[in-house]
Parts: C-alpha cells; structure tokens; sequence
C-alpha cells in the first residue's frame, strides 16, 4: 500500500459478534467494529512506543504484519520491572502482558490505519523473565490472549509460544511479537 497520507486511504469495516442479553433474559447478537469494541471495553491505544534500537516496529509481507517485540510501557516507561516467581506475582505479569499487547495494537493501527483491517492474530510469541524454577509462563501470557479475544472475538484466537527468558531488555517482566493478518 502507498503512503501519500492518511487522508486517501480506504478501510474495510470489520465486525466482530458481540453476545448481549436484552431485558427479558434473551440473547441478541449485533455487530461492531474492533475500534468500538477497544472503547466499549473502557480501553484507549497508547501511541506506538518508538523503536529502542536499530529495528522498524513492523514489516508487512502480503497480508501479513510481523510486529517486532513490544515491551509494556506507558509514556516510554515500564510500567513494572522484575522477574516473574521472584518479585512479580502472575497477576502483575498478566497486567504487563496487557499492557504490552495495547501498544501492540497501536503498532498495528498506526501501520494500517484502523484495528477494523484486522482480519486475524495469526500468532503471538510472549517471553516471560522468569526467576529459576517458575514455569507458569502460559498463565501470564493468557492476560494478552485473554485481552486480544475480548477485543476481536474469534478473530483474535491465534497460534501461541509462552517462553521464560533469563533477562528481557530494560529488566521489563514481558515481551511479545504478534502476527497478524490485514484485510487488502
């Protein structure tokens, strides 16, 4: 896709089903969009964390984005430092792994133009800075997966790799890589 700004390109709205109950108890399905479900959940995208090193944030090959590693940071800080099974619970590292896969998704919006051109999360691969001896890695990732099938219902279910690492770059509990696949 060319860039000539923002205000030429196209976007296929995406609709995602979202289960409600009306007053009497009985289920109604409507459609809405990933960009209103982010707001219906109370959440706001942060802006793309800036590369930390000599990377670019994505690269599109086809109809797929690969998104390099995504720290959780919030205005170019972590939000929390340290090994998870030493001085972070599980519950902190699920809250990192939210945070990490927010600035994710404003990764992707800001390379497409609107989460709605999402077709899929392919894969996310989440590493873990573990203490020696904790193997709860796929429960601190889940605050991710958890998160991206809240937003983009079955369209968020993806391929997953939870990975402890001795050391993650600025001491951060999590990093995660997503893959995902855009609408043309």
């Amino acid at each position: 896709m060319k860039r000539s700004g923002r205000g030429d390109r196209k976007f296929e709205v995406r609709k995602v089903k979202v289960n409600n109950v009306d007053q009497n108890g009985e289920k109604q399905n409507r459609q809405m969009s990933y960009e209103s479900k982010l707001k219906e959940l109370g959440l706001t995208l942060p802006a793309p964390p800036k590369p930390m090193a000599t990377y670019v944030p994505a690269v599109r090959a086809g109809d797929l984005l690969f998104l390099s590693g995504v720290l959780p940071l919030r205005d170019g800080q972590l939000v929390i430092t340290g090994k998870l099974g030493a001085a972070l619970s599980i519950e902190q590292g699920m809250e990192a792994a939210k945070v990490a896969v927010l600035n994710a998704l404003a990764i992707i919006r800001s390379e497409v133009g609107s989460l709605d051109r999402v077709k899929h999360i392919v894969k996310m691969v989440g590493y873990i800075a573990s203490a020696p001896g904790f193997s709860e890695q796929p429960q601190v990732l889940n605050g991710a997966s958890d998160l991206l099938i809240a937003i983009f219902g079955e369209a968020g279910r993806h391929a997953r790799v939870a990975v402890g690492a001795a050391e993650l770059p600025r001491q951060a509990p999590v990093e995660i890589e997503l893959i995902a696949q855009i609408a043309s």
